[in-house]
């Protein structure tokens, strides 16, 4: 598989991991309304998901997840829905639970492990599409779901083809990271968007009671709190140690790219560095780039991510469409 063309290369006022972070997610840009069809999706233990849905004209449909913390109304869902709506591919764009405009459809959290939850919007556009091409495009905690999904639940709905985000697949470590330096900001930040939610959860009478979590609490204290207990583990470490994918990567049946920087602040590419990987991933290593940031130089509105996605789901297409797929994967 080849890599585009274009490196993410900085402009010299996006420099650091930092910069590129931040700047991914507040640098200002554009992406076209869509005509969303909306659509409630009823999960087995009696939540419901919202999703939103464009129909295309092509063969292709796209699937994006967001992150924590995020909906589909995330900037880099809106600007990947837009790009491949205007490719003519139907795409559909999930709210996690709770999430967006599935708040208050919800009472158990979205977390590390919801691979039911990304299976069954799988299944959920098989069924409205049983002939097409189904990606799957996660973005960081939901590009980790993405590749648990694809390396241990073989048994569950699954893409034909996957792009993988700035995944955390060392939880325990990503944790630890973000308890550290600059990187608190971030764990602060996410966890205000946590203890936001869980209030919410309680004012639309969705918990049995009150979680109290402290504004200084970190992400793994939220975890050990909340999130491992109310999605069924024993502890935060029950939590981690099953939803960490390391151990599965080398399972991965689909042709999968996974997507990640050296700098990425507290999911770097170094933990990827001694995981047994199937044939059918490509991991591409960009030298910056942030979490989720890739503001680089010569392409539209710099973002090398929009860029590197149009590059990556082509690419994939075109692999799919070959009978030879041995050969079309030997450059991993």
């Amino acid at each position: 598989m080849h890599r585009p063309p274009l490196a993410c290369k900085a402009p010299f006022w996006a420099k650091g991991s930092h910069l590129q972070t931040l700047l991914g997610h507040y640098l200002p840009s554009k992406a076209a309304d869509l005509p969303w069809e909306r659509l409630n999706l009823k999960l087995a233990d009696g939540d419901a998901l919202r999703v939103r849905m464009v129909r295309g004209a092509s063969n292709v449909v796209i699937h994006l997840f967001h992150g924590l913390g995020g909906s589909a109304e995330a900037d880099y869902i809106r600007r990947a829905s837009a790009l491949f709506v205007a490719q003519g591919h139907t795409v559909l764009a999930i709210n996690h639970r709770g999430a967006g405009e599935g708040e208050g459809l919800a009472a158990k959290p979205y977390h590390m492990g919801s691979t039911a939850d990304m299976a069954a919007m799988l299944q959920v556009g098989r069924g409205f599409f049983s002939d097409h091409t189904h990606v799957a495009i996660g973005f960081s905690l939901s590009a980790s779901v993405l590749l648990l999904l694809l390396g241990r639940d073989a048994g569950l709905t699954q893409p034909d083809l996957a792009i993988a985000v700035n995944p955390a697949v060392d939880l325990e470590r990503a944790s630890l990271r973000l308890t550290r330096g600059f990187n608190r900001f971030y764990d602060l930040y996410y966890v205000l968007r946590l203890r936001k939610h869980v209030k919410r959860l309680w004012d639309f009478g969705l918990l049995p009671r009150p979680v109290r979590v402290s504004p200084l609490a970190t992400l793994r204290e939220f975890d050990e709190i909340y999130t491992a207990k109310a999605a069924g583990f024993k502890d935060r470490h029950d939590y981690y140690s099953k939803c960490g994918c390391t151990g599965h990567l080398r399972a991965i049946q689909a042709p999968t790219v996974i997507l990640t920087a050296e700098d990425d602040p507290f999911a770097p590419a170094e933990d990827l560095k001694d995981v047994e990987l199937s044939p059918l991933v490509h991991l591409h290593v960009e030298g910056t780039g942030g979490h989720m940031g890739y503001v680089g130089r010569g392409v539209a509105g710099h973002r090398w991510l929009d860029y590197a996605l149009d590059h990556y789901l082509k690419t994939l297409l075109e692999a799919a469409k070959g009978s030879a797929r041995n050969n079309v994967w030997t450059s991993v």
